[in-house]
């Protein structure tokens, strides 16, 4: 599997964000995404999930599922928790495993992020760190090749942060890849690096 970019560009509000962005990261690899604040490390996410129309450029996956679209092939994990508070954690997991078409264990998920205990709980009452490990369970619960992480780290604890290192190697020694945007170290060692904006 290969997932490969050519000169792509993005604008936005009438403000071109970044231009011939290119690069190619294989299953088995991680791609770093660095750069300034207003770079495009998150617009450049969000266009790889399908969420920003791009301007210019060729974005492909090799390997994947033939008869899906890249973005039924990503996982994106934004700034936005997208969870229901009202709903208990394991409620708002599972919705996410239907509406995503997972087959996986939700216990085995919430258990992956450490939030098993609080499985029963309305998710309005989690911190924000809590948040982000219900957030990253979707990884666990829903198999899917391609991981686009936005600043994954954020409100994490070490030990929390400790958890997603784990599951993101894992997912790499599997044949997935992963593409994550970040401002520092994510336990990510030996991942290439894209840095945006340098030219600004």
């Amino acid at each position: 599997m290969r997932l490969e970019a050519v000169g792509l560009a993005c604008v936005r509000g009438g403000r071109e964000v970044f231009a011939g962005v290119g690069f190619a990261v294989a299953g088995g690899e991680a791609l770093l995404v660095t750069g300034r604040n207003g770079a495009g490390k998150s617009s450049l996410l969000r266009a790889i999930a399908g969420l920003v129309r791009l301007a210019a450029g060729r974005l492909t996956l090799t390997g994947g599922d033939a008869d899906r679209p890249l973005a039924e092939q990503v996982h994106y994990l934004g700034h936005q928790d997208a969870l229901k508070p009202s709903l208990t954690v394991a409620e708002n997991l599972d919705f996410w495993s239907r509406y995503l078409g997972g087959t996986g264990s939700g216990a085995d998920a919430l258990a992956a992020v450490g939030l098993d205990a609080v499985a029963g709980l309305p998710a309005g009452y989690l911190s924000a760190g809590q948040r982000r490990r219900l957030s990253i369970a979707r990884l666990v619960a829903v198999k899917r090749p391609v991981w686009l992480l936005d600043e994954p780290t954020s409100a994490l604890d070490r030990a929390a942060q400790e958890r997603l290192a784990e599951l993101m190697r894992s997912h790499v020694a599997g044949g997935g890849l992963i593409v994550a945007a970040a401002h520092g170290p994510i336990g990510l060692d030996g991942a290439k690096e894209l840095r945006l904006g340098e030219a600004a």
